[in-house]
């Protein structure tokens, strides 16, 4: 890591700090092979329902409609 910041290429400090940050998840997904695809999967499926309604404007009513069809 210390040759890493001495070397001077930001680039590498920048894959180093973004490593570090993310070293839990990504020890995760080689240890349990667990990802966040039940997490996308969901976004994709609410991206969908707001396209179908080309808007929102009543966000109650928006989350209420989304809690009775994917919950």
């Amino acid at each position: 890591m210390k040759e890493c910041q001495k070397c001077g290429f930001v680039a590498f400090a920048k894959v180093m700090r973004t490593i570090y940050m993310h070293y839990e998840k990504i020890l995760n997904f080689f240890d349990n092979r667990s990802t966040n695809a039940f997490a996308e999967s969901f976004n994709a499926k609410i991206k969908a329902f707001r396209a179908q309604l080309r808007g929102v404007t009543d966000l109650k009513f928006f989350f209420f409609r989304l809690a009775k069809l994917f919950a």
